[in-house]
């Protein structure tokens, strides 16, 4: 007698796929449909010897009462099985496809979600079908279906907040293009002594609040000192610009284009003055009295 010893192992059998699982179960039909064939052919092959040895036989009944005419049945069941198995097996392959498209579709779009939209629902779709091989086939429809359509939401609010990133990022660009283009425009200006009286005043309401009655002041100030010309330059003690900086260098603290931009001129007298004499009139003032400021 053997005895089993614990330490003997157990083999455990792998989960077989549907393809598997069709197939054995088509090779069971198929020894089911043969069987009663097999045992039809048998009788008639002793009804066909007994014809031989006594001829009275030949066309006498089976002994199981089964007339050898009667085949045609048989062989009807086993064409419709294999008909139907077929269409099954190509059913159950259409859905395998169609879930593995749906998986891979799924699997992308989730990749591009990462941190725009809520994927939680795609997640959960995506790990219910990924053992489609092991489902029946309606599950698997059902299950796809599902992915799908939680793919086509996910892949919606992607393109959602892509659009909304592009838009605002083509906005930005717009608004900055536009501010680019009105500096552009205000250098121009500045560049005559008329435009640079009108960017002077704009500048200093903007970033000073002084309004016309400072302005004129200014106005007096600067068309004594350079008659609002962004090249004037002073022989004798190198003061240079609009606001004859001296030496011209100072304005380097604005920008480097000191000596050819009218702008940046204004802009640091206009800083000059505010810190020196916290007015353009006080700074007025003080260049009646003493002839410089």
């Amino acid at each position: 007698m053997h005895i089993s010893s614990p330490l003997e192992s157990t083999t455990v059998e792998a989960p077989l796929t549907r393809r598997e699982l069709r197939r054995r179960r088509r090779g069971a039909r198929l020894r089911a449909v043969a069987a009663p064939i097999a045992g039809v052919a048998a009788a008639g092959l002793l009804v066909t010897v007994a014809g031989f040895a006594h001829p009275t036989l030949a066309n006498a009944a089976t002994p199981a009462g089964v007339n050898l005419s009667a085949t045609t049945p048989v062989s009807s069941n086993a064409a419709a099985a294999d008909d139907g198995d077929t269409l099954f097996a190509r059913t159950a392959e259409r859905a395998d496809e169609r879930a593995a498209t749906a998986l891979a579709s799924a699997n992308v779009v989730l990749g591009s979600a990462k941190g725009k939209v809520d994927d939680s629902t795609l997640v959960s779709s995506i790990a219910a079908l990924a053992n489609y091989a092991y489902l029946d086939t309606t599950t698997v429809q059902s299950l796809t279906n599902t992915a799908v359509a939680a793919t086509a939401v996910v892949q919606a609010g992607v393109a959602a907040v892509d659009k909304a990133a592009a838009d605002a990022a083509a906005a930005e660009a717009a608004a900055a293009a536009a501010a680019a283009q009105a500096i552009a425009d205000r250098i121009a200006l500045a560049a005559t002594p008329d435009g640079a009286r009108t960017v002077a005043a704009e500048l200093a309401a903007e970033n000073y609040g002084w309004g016309d009655d400072q302005f004129q002041c200014l106005d007096s100030l600067w068309t004594k000192e350079s008659g609002w010309n962004y090249q004037a330059e002073n022989a004798s003690s190198g003061a240079f610009g609009i606001p004859q900086s001296l030496p011209g260098s100072k304005m380097s603290s604005i920008a480097d284009d000191w000596a050819t931009n009218a702008v940046t001129q204004i802009t640091w007298g206009l800083d000059y003055i505010a810190r020196g004499y916290g007015t353009p009139c006080s700074a007025w003032s003080h260049s009646q009295s003493v002839n410089w400021y």
